[in-house]
């Protein structure tokens, strides 16, 4: 009934052809209008991608200032000097650099990096080799859009998950990624919006209009009922509601 792959125009061109040979002997449930499903996963990566190619300059320096840091051992003896010389400091998570076309690692690196800002800033006054080091400004604006990403790594580590069903959440996380682009799109950030306005319109592209299928996974998913229920219920008759949820 359905086939799950990449979107790769390679992938397209593959199920183009098997549903067109599939259908000439009527072999596809509802002539394989469910046949193709984008992968969800993919989907959010290009979503997020377009984002960030805005925002690329607010954290190129601190990819560029870890490659700096791990490119000889010296320099990573002297980076921990400066942490330690930093009291507030403790060099536990170590350095990490991002791989550019995976968006995850990028909010990793940021999450895990950021927190070094100081001992950076120390290293730039101690080693004039040293001129990758962020503005005041570049910090703040990789920790905004830190902190905006990690909606995403959130949605991103439920539907990837191998070890419990995902497709009962694919409704829910569509329609909280929406939500988040909306509610960004009215941001004062400048910035945020911008990567808001590229996101949307990339959401618009491949979830404009929800998978029927996939869909199901939720009105399938009884736990989702009872929520649905309780929120009719406070649309029909408060009082009810009240004395039904609190038994």
């Amino acid at each position: 009934m359905t086939l799950t792959l990449d979107n790769a125009s390679a992938n397209d061109t593959c199920q183009d052809h098997l549903k067109s040979t599939l259908n000439m002997h009527n072999w596809l449930l509802c002539d394989g209008e469910f046949f193709h499903i984008c992968c969800s996963a993919h989907i959010l990566n290009l979503i997020v991608q377009d984002g960030l190619k805005i925002a690329h300059d607010a954290f190129d320096k601190i990819r560029e200032s870890v490659k700096y840091v791990r490119g000889l051992e010296s320099r990573m003896i002297r980076f921990k000097e400066c942490v330690s010389a930093i009291q507030c400091l403790l060099f536990t998570s170590g350095l990490h650099l991002d791989v550019t076309t995976r968006w995850s690692s990028t909010y990793i690196m940021l999450e895990s990096d950021i927190k070094y800002r100081k001992a950076f800033e120390y290293l730039k006054a101690t080693d004039h080799a040293y001129r990758h080091c962020p503005s005041v400004d570049e910090w703040g604006r990789a920790k905004r859009i830190c902190e905006f990403l990690y909606l995403f790594y959130e949605t991103t580590n439920l539907i990837s998950s191998t070890s419990y069903p995902t497709s009962n959440l694919y409704f829910l996380q569509v329609y909280h990624i929406q939500c988040i682009l909306m509610r960004i799109l009215r941001s004062e950030d400048k910035l945020l919006t911008s990567m808001g306005e590229k996101m949307m319109n990339k959401f618009k592209k491949y979830w404009k209009k929800y998978s029927i299928i996939l869909a199901f996974g939720a009105i399938l998913d009884h736990r989702l009922k009872i929520v649905t229920l309780e929120l009719m219920y406070e649309e029909i008759d408060v009082e009810t509601v009240k004395g039904r949820w609190n038994m």
